[in-house]
């Protein structure tokens, strides 16, 4: 079985690394559950700035002896590894494009996306081979960086932890609300402001609507304020940042989960919401239709037609419970030690 060596600046925990840590991290378990080894190569010094963080330990790493059968580096980590003579192979693991994330953007965040991209870029050119997320990402690799033929390994759940999770946090739907759960990093391509005003055309329309969100993020300050100028207080809850225990029951009390994201490489909280057997609504957008199989699917960018899923689903709870069933079954697709095995598949 291989020895592995992971390349990644990406901060390991969940509020600060969001999907790309939570796909990392699985992916090396399902690897030992294979019985295979994996060693994390992170940097191991502190920035106020992350991305100055992320070259320095790059440029840093370059010097390092690797003693594993392969290495490899995720997003831009490991474009100076990928360049130098070597004895083992080194592969790209994409898990989403930066420079299809960049458009999204704008001041400081912009630019130094921008730089993150063409160090990505630099790396998945140089790599013995790439490996991404989802044919959405495979075709902007192809459009952006010039880089064809890469390998679609999914991103994976470890459902046996999730159903555990679930099964100890019990928490029902209550009666009296029908409650909308979105869970996200809050980033502009999030397009939580959809939502929000989904949420302000539906208040009139389901009484009991409650909107409940779940994380944090640089957009915090700007959709709070929005919130407020649309009269929001009574429907919308800012959960914040959560344990897995908490995530457990907002998932296991919700009866639909929303995510209008535009720009999606794949999206692991829509494996939650399936291994949770929610309903989904999202926007047709970027890799999403490729996860979301079963669910309800709008125009991105229209916070009528999200308002309008939202209420379908609220008023036929028969396909409330056949969506979600529909998503339960369909997420056994991307068990975690499954997806393992074809990612090691994709390194022979």
């Amino acid at each position: 079985m291989k020895r592995l060596q992971f390349i990644t600046a990406i901060p390991l925990d969940v509020q600060r690394g969001s999907g790309c840590f939570v796909g990392i991290q699985t992916l090396e378990r399902g690897i030992r559950a294979l019985g295979g080894k994996v060693e994390l190569v992170t940097p191991k010094l502190r920035f106020p700035v992350f991305t100055l963080k992320r070259l320095v330990f790059n440029e840093r790493i370059r010097f390092k002896r690797f003693d594993s059968d392969a290495t490899v580096g995720f997003d831009l980590d490991g474009y100076r590894v990928a360049a130098t003579r070597r004895r083992r192979p080194h592969f790209a693991a994409i898990k989403g494009v930066l420079g299809d994330a960049v458009r999204f953007e704008t001041g400081f965040t912009r630019a130094s996306l921008a730089l993150q991209a063409r160090l990505e870029r630099l790396h998945a050119r140089r790599a013995d081979r790439v490996i991404t997320i989802s044919r959405y990402c495979s075709e902007r690799l192809d459009e952006l960086y010039g880089v064809r033929n890469a390998i679609v390994v999914p991103e994976l759940i470890d459902l046996a932890a999730w159903r555990k999770l679930f099964a100890d946090n019990p928490a029902s739907p209550r009666e009296s609300r029908f409650t909308v759960l979105c869970v996200c990093r809050f980033y502009p391509r999030k397009r939580l402001d959809v939502l929000l005003h989904a949420a302000a055309i539906l208040r009139d329309r389901i009484p009991e609507l409650e909107l409940r969100i779940v994380g944090s993020g640089p957009e915090a300050g700007r959709l709070r304020k929005l919130s407020t100028s649309l009269r929001l207080e009574k429907t919308v809850s800012w959960v914040g940042n959560t344990t897995a225990e908490a995530l457990a029951r907002e998932y296991n009390r919700a009866d639909v989960f929303c995510l209008p994201s535009a720009q999606e490489g794949f999206g692991i909280v829509f494996l939650e919401a399936m291994a949770a057997g929610k309903p989904i609504v999202a926007a047709r957008a970027a890799a999403v239709p490729e996860v979301v199989e079963h669910g309800l699917l709008v125009e991105p960018e229209n916070a009528e037609a999200l308002a309008a899923a939202i209420g379908l689903l609220y008023s036929d709870s028969d396909l409330r419970q056949r969506l979600g069933a529909s998503g339960k079954h369909h997420v056994e697709n991307y068990e975690m030690k499954r997806v393992a095995a074809q990612f090691l598949a994709a390194l022979d």
